[in-house]
Formats: C-alpha cells, structure tokens, sequence
C-alpha cells in the first residue's frame, strides 16, 4: 500500500538485503571500483616530475590534476544521485566507465596542462564518480548485518589498487613515458564498464507476483466455493486498484531528499566531513615529490605508496569486522572519531621525518589509520541515514566534500612553492584531521546522547491505531462503495468485507504487540475499549 512504482521514477521498496548470493559478485565489482577512484588520483602523482618538465610549471600546478579528479568525484554527487533514482545503478556505470578511460586516453594527446586539466581531471574524474556512487548504493542494497564487513572489503579496494598502480605508474614511466602511461591506464580504467555490467538490482517482479497469488489464495480459503468466489475475488481485486489509483496523485517524484538535513546526526557528519578531507589527502599526495627532494630514488619513493596500500589492505577489512561486532556497531561513530584522531596525530608526529627509515615508519601508521577512516566513513553515513536515503545523502555528502578537496591539496601544493618546506605542511594537514576527529566525537555527545536521554512524550491511546489499520478501514469502506455502484451481490460484498475486517483486526493486534499504543486485548476489546473507535463506527453501518 502506497509503495511507489519504479517505471514512474521512483526507487522500489525495499527488499530484505540478501547478505551473500550475488551480493560476493556485486562486492567484488565494488571493490575493483573503489580501487580505482581513490588510488587512481594519488597514483598519478609518480608522472607529476614529467609533467612539471614538460609543461614548465610548479608543484601546485600538477596537484591541481588530483584534486580535480576528486572534486569531480565529490561535487558531481547530487547529478549521480539524480541519475542512480532516474536510470538505476547499471546504465549508470556503464556510461561512467566509458567516460573515464576516454580521458586518460584523450590525457595522453595533450599540449598543455590546461588541456590536461579537462581530460585527466573532469572527463576521468567525472566517469570515475559515475561508478563510486553507483556501486557504494548496491552494497548498501545487499547487505545488512554483514554491512560493515562488506564495506571493509570493498574500501580494502584502495589500498590493494594503490600498492599495485604505484610501482605499476613508475615502470610505464620509464618504458613508454608519461604519454603512454596515460594511454595504457585508459585501457585498464574499461574495466569500470564490466563492474558496472554486474550491478543486477534486487528483483521485485517475482515478489509482487508471490503476493498477488497469496492475497488471492487466501480470498479463495475465505469465500464460499464456486462462481460467487470469484465476484468477491474481483471485489477485493477491484478495491485494491481503486486505491491504488486514488493515492497515485499524492506520490511525486523525488530525485534529491533534502530532508535529511533535518537530521541532527547527518549534519554533524557533514561538518566533519568537510573539515577531514581538508588534510586527508595532502599527504599521500606530496610523499612521492617530498621523497624525490630528499634524495630518494625515484623507484624507492614510489614504494612508500605501495607501503601504506599494503598496510592499508589488512586495516580495512579488520576495521570492517571490528565495527561489525554487536557490542560496537552502536558507537561506530565514535570509532570513526578515533581513527580520524589517529590519523591526524601520525601526520603531526611525523612531520620531521628526514630519511627514508622515518618515511616507511610514517606510511605503516598512517596506512593503519588512513585504513580505519576508510572503512568506516560509509559505514557511519549509511547507519546515520539508512539505505533508502542513503544515494541522495552521499550524493550531498560529496558535494560539500567537494569544496574541501579543491582547496586542501592545492593550498597545500602553493605552501610548498613559496616555504620550500614539507614539514609546516604535515602539521597544518594534521591539525585539520584532529579537529574533524574532536568535533564528531563530542557534538556526537552532546548533541545526540543527550537527546537520546530526554523522556519521549506520552503516547495519545486514541491515536494508538497505526496507519496500516487506516489503511485497511480505508479498504473496507472502498469495498462497500465499489459494490454498490457496480450493484454486486449483498452476500458476496458482505464475505469481502469480512475479509477487509479480519485484515484490519490482524493489523491492529500486531501493531499492539510492537507497542503501537493500543491497550492489550483480543480484537474485540479493541473496538469497545476505543483504540480505534472509527472502526466500531463502520462495523455497526454494516
């Protein structure tokens, strides 16, 4: 009842998450896609030393290209969210993965940084945000319980793609240079296009069929035997289609649900979101060129990357299994805070690393939490939101996300050009994750634990009936008009009416047992007792 249809744009009501079955196949593409889009731009950062050389430009220009490519893969949110609602996941995907290998292979063709700006930045980052949205929506569809694992294995994606693009960057460097590297990374980026092929949506045609079949199995257990059966049949069937078509107007189409802003705890993620992806990125961004300056060769400085997507490799789905854990998935946000904590202070404490030995120090513990904050933050917003807003929150998540992207690695990369110097760097980008990481833990505390002890106000026994049970009246009076306009017979109206009574009651009596309100009793104590004196009131016209 009042479930809306998804040929007239709107996303099907929700199916009971499988938590297996396709869904391992589903993680997998999951998996492949994550890889790419958060190690795609900080593997690319091995060609930013060829680049500066042939294009004449600095440090701040070239990290421009990575921030790009996650600002598109931020800011283009709510316009993927708007196409996952319109089109589904798959067409979604599809187009995205065709978008992103089309601009490295364009990338590979450019004059100018400008030029590569376009292609490498907003063609690559725009299909790699077609495919992360998309794919992180089907995991939320299915799986539940084993939800937060599931999330740990497919962020595990990042830190497996990093260690491998890296090293893999590096040797295409040095064969085919940086123009062939571009054109070769295109070609591996097609693969987005067969994740996007496996993304199959939960099917509600067999289950609509299983209930239409049951409804009408149970009319014929209920009504006399023959003919007259079957007018009843036709009544009940009648009365469910003229209901159906009487609260079609009243559903719209709701590409964005702005109404999650009025959820406390989402606009305390947000806030602290915004303020994370400010320093969370700088630093994997500048190891390479800082290892290059101080006299790492070029292949050892691409290893550090590798070091923290190994480390990055366990952390994640061991993060996954932790938060998992009944004792711990109610607090899961405020595991999230400590892991942003974590992060924050291993890029402060080791700002002053000088050597290679502190370096690979550096990169084991930020690999370990740069691993927990992975895992963790879909988890936080999808518990926050739950699934069925979860596409138009994350799409709104980005996009805020967006601006803190385009303006931590840049400033970042300028600070670089004018000091000379990486450590007021690593400080700077570490204070700003200890500050997200204070702000989500204690407004966490005060603004949703406190909330949570105040007294919830009394429920009003007259409003106890919950809306199934109008529901069901609103069936029973429907039954009665559509009998007497198409002069059906007394006896066969009045068997369907008793049907629509019996459902009622059955609704009624579970909602009290949920603790709807209603006072405890058998069907008719309910009537008398006034829980739902309206329903009295149609029972005596009949």
């Amino acid at each position: 009842m009042g479930r809306p249809d998804p040929e007239e744009g709107q996303l099907p009501a929700p199916v009971k998450p499988p938590d297996g079955g396709w869904g391992w196949i589903v993680l997998l593409g999951c998996f492949v896609i994550t890889g790419f889009s958060y190690a795609f731009p900080k593997a690319v950062s091995v060609y930013f030393k060829e680049l500066m050389k042939d294009f004449h430009v600095g440090y701040s220009d070239t990290a421009w290209i990575s921030s790009i490519m996650l600002a598109m893969l931020y800011g283009t949110g709510p316009v993927c969210s708007i196409m996952v609602n319109q089109f589904g996941c798959r067409p979604v995907m599809l187009i995205g993965g065709l978008l992103a290998s089309a601009g490295m292979i364009l990338a590979s063709f450019t004059t100018n940084i400008i030029e590569l700006y376009l292609t490498a930045g907003v063609l690559t980052g725009l299909g790699m945000a077609l495919n992360f949205q998309p794919s992180l929506i089907m995991l939320g569809t299915y799986f539940d319980k084993r939800r937060p694992l599931a999330n740990g294995l497919a962020a595990a994606g990042s830190p497996v793609f990093l260690s491998s693009l890296s090293p893999l960057g590096q040797v295409l460097l040095e064969k085919f240079g940086w123009r062939g590297g571009f054109l070769i990374m295109g070609g591996l980026l097609l693969n987005c296009c067969t994740c996007g092929a496996v993304m199959r949506p939960l099917d509600m045609g067999m289950k609509r069929k299983m209930g239409k079949a049951q409804d009408k199995y149970e009319a014929k257990e209920m009504l006399p035997i023959g003919g007259k059966s079957e007018e009843g049949i036709s009544t009940t069937d009648g009365t469910k289609k003229g209901k159906k078509a009487k609260k079609k107007p009243k559903k719209g189409k709701k590409l964005l649900d702005f109404s999650i802003f009025s959820n406390r705890g989402f606009i305390i993620y947000t806030i602290s979101k915004f303020i994370l992806v400010l320093g969370l990125f700088v630093p994997p961004i500048l190891l390479v060129n800082y290892a290059k300056d101080t006299g790492v060769p070029d292949t050892e400085a691409a290893f550090l990357l590798s070091i923290i997507g190994f480390i990055d490799i366990f952390a994640r789905p061991a993060c996954g299994m932790v938060a998992g854990l009944k004792w711990v998935r109610p607090h899961v946000a405020y595991l999230f805070s400590f892991s942003m904590l974590f992060n924050g202070l291993t890029d402060i404490c080791s700002a002053r690393a000088s050597n290679y030995t502190g370096l690979v120090i550096f990169c084991v513990f930020f690999g370990i939490s740069y691993g927990m904050v992975g895992a963790l933050q879909f988890e936080v917003l999808m518990a926050i939101v739950g699934s069925q807003k979860f596409s138009s929150a994350i799409g709104l998540v980005l996009l805020i996300e967006a601006f803190a992207v385009l303006i931590g690695p840049p400033s970042a990369g300028r600070l670089v050009d004018a000091l000379k110097n990486y450590e007021v760097i690593f400080y700077l980008a570490g204070s700003e994750v200890v500050l997200s990481a204070l702000f989500l833990g204690v407004a966490s505390y005060c603004c949703l634990n406190r909330g949570k002890k105040e007294p919830p106000p009394e429920n009003n026994p007259s409003a106890g009936a919950g809306s199934d049970t109008e529901e069901a009246e609103s069936d029973v009076q429907e039954g009665e008009e559509h009998s007497s306009n198409n002069h059906q017979p007394a006896h066969s109206t009045d068997n369907a009416v008793a049907v629509a009574n019996e459902e009622a009651n059955h609704v009624a009596e579970e909602q009290r047992g949920e603790g709807g309100g209603c006072p405890a009793g058998d069907g008719e104590v309910l009537a008398r007792d006034g829980c739902n004196a309206d329903q009295m009131v149609e029972r005596d016209s009949f």
